[in-house]
This record gives structure tokens, sequence and C-alpha cells, in this order.
């Protein structure tokens, strides 16, 4: 890693060399550019600032990183122009960009247009609001001092010890006129530690409802209009402003999505991460980074406290509590259930069976119809169902074959039109098929295997016609329930938040759900599942969670137990012997089948690294001729290092040799199927 140079000259002296981050995206050209500046511009020129400067015979924007005494080529070409003398990219953030690009086989500039929001002038120069300091008195109890070395965390939180810690908090509803539930209890203590110390604080969270909510009880703690807050939702100027604010060490205190992961919050003493299995903390762009690791690789470099808080523990975080990296906080499983609401299978013995003989093969089983009638006598109950939509699938109900589009070759689903009607829709091209008939037997009967949320809400609405039905899902989602009685279908993640916590949850074909074609399946249901039980009332206020599938599975079995520990050791069990991440290092490349050959032709991959495949990879975008092959190599966790240089280098490589053809490589990629 390069390193930053202060100017050896006394105050007022220009050493008349800058050294620049250019957005020069060629795997080849990720370093830094010395260049000399002109007198014109020497008063502007400041570490951070944004600069103009031609490369390769082209212009290019980016970032002052160093003002070196000497630079490390004889001629230098002058800078262009400053585009503006604030300084955004601050010393202490240059680290941990390269550290992140390094981390996942990407460039400077790759990490850094993720790190830096775009420039908004008239914010820039206009006069900033009073940002007033954060006062850490009146933090709450519960949260973190209810659990097995909770407080012994925020008393190292408070003598600024660089902690690290992972919280399983308690999934039970608990909610005061605040807003603030268990685990927005236990970030808040974190914070106000930090705070109370004279230090500042990031919290991350996974969506833009989570960064409001942690936002609004943070300045009900803290008080109002001390805490920024970064995503996308907020538009170029007040995006600009809080990022500025944070910069200048104007507020102490932020929380946002996962782009605040590299904000550059001053004297920073605590980082603090919500729910690290949420797929919406992992960068769709290059290089594809995770903020859990951005936290981790962060806390490391700034000695910060660390902490990361979820309802269910994934086997990354596993991994790190097993090796001593991080200490486990939470209550053992026995206290646990008996504070949140108890969970049961439906089916889950041979008198259920007896009482409900075709209980095993219904899909809303007489127990969980019992507690979807029980709980609707006290308050509103929520029915998870996996899939949105109508019918979701569909097969001959002769011979069982799929029904699929004769044009495109995708899914065909039936999406429901009214007064009974129904309409095939290919979920790929959009095509209507009218008079559709098996192409093997002839036969025009379908059957519905997987039934969305709008036919599960229409059945239940029809069994429950007195009380009133909410649906919600990713094309309509509801934010909120009241304490009256009502029925609410939802999909995962689109669940809303109870008033008064909902009287009683019921799991719908979690069988479905577990047998995706996904590693992380059963880690994901869990996670999913752990969700709905938070939002359930206690057992001593009456609620209950009752789960439809496969009893005998161990993930509905962990869910009884209530038990993230024991079920995330098993999870990283299983990926050690399959040799999956994250017990081992895994670089996943994919690309046409001309362009993988010629990358692996480039790439010299360290001799106990092994190859999987390459294979091509299903696509399903719609129109889409070219076919995509993916290559997956492993490694020894030790060795990890060595196999993301091998694949930079052949990246470097093919971009210095001018190779066509797209690659793209993802270090330790969340989707393996």
């Amino acid at each position: 890693m390069m390193t930053i140079q202060q100017p050896d000259g006394g105050a007022g002296t220009h050493p008349g060399i800058a050294r620049l981050a250019l957005d020069v995206y060629l795997p080849h050209l990720d370093r830094f550019f010395d260049y000399s500046i002109p007198d014109r511009l020497a008063q502007q020129v400041q570490l951070g600032c944004r600069v103009r400067a031609r490369i390769a015979g082209r212009m290019a924007n980016g970032f002052v990183v160093g003002l070196p005494a000497r630079a490390e080529v004889d001629k230098l070409s002058p800078l262009d122009r400053v585009i503006s003398p604030e300084p955004v990219l601050l010393a202490q953030q240059v680290p941990l960009l390269r550290a992140v690009a390094d981390h996942y086989a990407g460039t400077f500039a790759d990490v850094m247009r993720l790190a830096v929001p775009p420039r908004h002038a008239a914010t820039e120069a206009a006069e900033q609001n009073p940002w007033p300091a954060p006062d850490a008195r009146d933090v709450p109890g519960g949260g973190l001092t209810e659990v097995d070395d909770g407080r012994r965390f925020l008393d190292a939180v408070g003598q600024s010890r660089p902690v690290r810690a992972h919280w399983c908090a308690l999934p039970r509803w608990r909610s005061d006129e605040s807003g603030l539930d268990d685990w927005t209890r236990g970030f808040v203590q974190a914070v106000g530690a930090a705070v109370g110390a004279g230090h500042g604080a990031l919290v991350i969270v996974p969506d833009v409802d989570r960064v409001r909510r942690m936002r609004d009880v943070l300045r009900a703690v803290l008080g109002p209009g001390c805490v920024a807050e970064l995503h996308s939702e907020l538009g170029p100027a007040a995006r600009y402003r809080n990022y500025l604010a944070v910069s200048r060490g104007q507020a102490r205190v932020l929380v946002g999505t996962r782009g605040a992961s590299y904000a550059p919050v001053h004297d920073l003493g605590v980082i603090c991460l919500w729910d690290d299995g949420d797929d919406l903390l992992s960068e769709p762009r290059a290089p594809y980074p995770h903020a859990r690791d951005v936290a981790a690789l962060r806390a490391t470099q700034e000695s910060c406290a660390l902490l990361f808080g979820s309802y269910a523990r994934t086997a990354e975080m596993q991994a790190w509590v097993s090796t001593g990296w991080l200490v486990p906080l939470g209550l053992a499983p026995a206290r646990t259930r008996r504070l949140a609401p108890p969970v049961r299978a439906a089916v889950d013995s041979d008198i259920d069976l007896q009482r409900d003989p075709m209980a095993a093969a219904a899909r809303v089983p007489k127990e969980a119809f019992e507690t979807i009638r029980t709980g609707l006598l006290s308050g509103p109950v929520l029915v998870q169902v996996p899939r949105a939509g109508y019918l979701v699938a569909l097969s001959c109900q002769r011979c069982r074959t799929p029904v699929r589009c004769p044009t495109c070759g995708g899914p065909v689903g039936a999406d429901r039109l009214g007064a009974g009607q129904r309409r095939l829709t290919c979920r790929w091209c959009g095509r209507s098929l009218n008079n559709w008939s098996c192409p093997v037997c002839g036969s025009r009967e379908l059957r519905a295997p997987v039934v969305g949320s709008q036919r599960t809400a229409e059945e239940l609405g029809r069994a429950f016609p007195s009380f009133r039905l909410v649906s919600s899902s990713a094309q309509k989602v509801v934010d909120q329930v009241g304490t009256t009685p009502a029925l609410v279908v939802a999909t995962p993640g689109a669940e809303p938040r109870p008033e008064a916590g909902y009287s009683a949850a019921v799991l719908l074909d979690a069988g479905l759900m577990l047998t995706r074609a996904d590693l992380r399946a059963a880690e994901e249901s869990y996670r999913r599942w752990l969700t709905v039980v938070s939002l359930v009332r206690s057992g001593d206020h009456g609620g209950t969670v009752s789960v439809v599938g496969p009893a005998e599975e161990r993930t509905v079995q962990a869910l009884v137990r209530l038990d993230p520990a024991g079920f995330a050791e098993r999870e990283l069990s299983d990926r050690q012997a399959a040799g999956f991440p994250p017990a081992v290092r895994m670089v996943a490349v994919e690309a046409d089948e001309k362009t993988l050959a010629d990358f692996r032709s480039v790439v010299e991959w360290p001799s106990d690294a092994q190859e999987l495949g390459p294979v091509p990879i299903a696509d399903s975008t719609p129109g889409s001729t070219e076919q995509l092959w993916r290559l997956m190599v492993r490694i020894d966790r030790t060795m990890g290092g060595e196999l993301i240089v091998a694949a930079r280098r052949a990246l470097s490589i093919r971009s210095a040799r001018k190779r066509p053809g797209a690659v793209r490589v993802r270090v330790d990629p969340i989707e393996l199927f």
C-alpha cells in the first residue's frame, strides 16, 4: 500500500507535487500518480480535494491523496485544474479504500466511487446549518445490559478500547413510545458509550426504513438534529450536505446503509452493523464488497470498537467467533425461550397426525388454522408466505410436466384478473399463453405446486371473512398495522411493523424456503423466520408462532429451540466439510466462454488452489443471447491472499494487453448455486 506523505516544508511552504487517485478503472493502472502543481493552483491544492488531470491522452477526475516531497518519476505532467478545494477524501479513508480493493480483487477507483458521493456545488458553497453536539445522558436500559457480558462490552467502549463482539439480539416484540426495541436499545447504548467518551459513532443498517428508524431513536436519546444519515433515497443535495457535515467533523454520529461504511467519521469510537446476513449489505457493483468486511477492516485500521448485531448468526460471524476474533454476546437458549414467543412446528408428533390425519399434506394444517383463529381474538396475526403473486408456478395436472413458455422457455405463472378469471403469463418475456395444452400428454388441466401470497390471502380471506385482510409484498409494501385484529399476509422482508406486536404468526411453506437451490437457503430461511418471531408478543402476553414445514428438518428444530448460535455452529461445520466459504477462500470468475478461456491462459493460481468448473450459468435475462460461464477457485483461508493476488494479476495482464471481453471476479460470493 502506498503511504501518504506530508510536505517537508514549514507553514505556507508549497511542495509542488500532488499524488493523485484518478478515476481510472483499468487494473494495470491501479496505482497513484504524481503530478506537478502549477503556481496558479498552489493555494487551492490540499489533501482530499477534487482535481482534474490528463492521463493516457484524456482527462480524468480524481482526488489528492498525498503531497510528497519527492516524486516517484523524474518528469511530471501538470495538474489541469482543481475542481473543488473542499477535502472530501480524507487521509484516514485512503488506507481503508486500498484495503477493500485488495481484499476483493478490485481497483482503488472502483471503491472510491462507492465511498465519496458526487459533488453538489451549490451545497458545497452554501453555509452549513449547525449540528448540535450529541448528549449521551439519557441512554435507555435493556438491550445489551440484559445479556451476558453486555455491560462489560459497553464499559470497554466507554474506555475507548477496541473491543469486538457479535450480539444475538432477543427475538421478541418490545417497543415503547420512543420506538425503541431490543436491538435499537443495544445500538443506542453502544453509540452513547462512544459519544460519552468523546468519540464519534457509525451505525450501518441494510435498508432505508431502518436508517430512519435508527436515526429517530438516536435523536430521541442523544438530542434533536445531532445525527446525520446517508442513503440512496436522499436527494443529491441532502446526501452531499450530510457527507460534508461528517467530513468537516460537524456531525459526530452517522447512520446509513452500506455506502456509509466508508464515511469519514472523525475520531471514530464504535462501528455498529445490524443483520449482516441481509443481502442488501452486499454491494452489487464491482468489486462487490460486503459492508460486514468493510466494517471489520475499518475497525482494525482505526482501532475502534466493533459491534455486529442480528437475531440469527451467519456462518461468517460464527467463523470469527470460533477463532476468538469476535466475542459472542447473548442469552442462553433456555432463557431466550422464556422471554421470546413460543415457537412450535404445526405437525411435530404422532398425536398431531391422529388428530388431523391430513396435516402432513395440508398447506394450512388444523393447528396452524387454530393459531390464526385464536390470535385474531386479541390482535393482528401475521402469515408469512415465501412467494409473491397468485399461482407462482404451474404444471400439468395429469403428468406433472412444468409449464414453460414455448417462445423463450421461461417459467409460466397465473395472474388473477378478477371475477374468477386467470391469465397465464411467462415470467421472462411477458407473453400471454392462451389455449395452453401440455406438450407431453395433451392435457389442458393445470395444478399449482407453488402458491403465492395473493392466492393465500384470497383463501384465508374466505376462511376468516369477518376480519380485515392486509396483503404486503415487494409490489406493495404496507409499512405498519394497528392494534385491531387483522389478518396480515406478507412475503419475507415485507412484513408490516405492528403497533403493539402481533398476537400470533404462522410461517407457511417452510419446506419451500429450505429447498431453494442456494448454499445459504437454510441460513437465509432461519434469519427470515427469526425476524418474524421478533415481531410477535412474548409468551407472557399471549404471543405464539407456528411453523408449517418438515418438523424433522434441523433448521425448523433450531427455530423451535431459538438457538441461533448452535445453528450457526452446525452451518459452519457443513461449510468446512463441503469446502465452501467462510471455511475456505473462494474466487468466482464469470465471462463468456472465449473470454474465460483467455483469462485461464494468463492466470497462475497458487499450487494448492482447486478449480471447480467452468460451467455454464443459467441465463434468466429476457432476450439475452450471450451464454456466460463460471469458474470457481478455492483455497485454504491461510492462502487466500495469494489467490486474490493471482486473480488481480491476471486482470492486469488482460487489461494491459487490451484483450476483448468483460471478466467479473467476485471474492467469497454470497450466492453459490
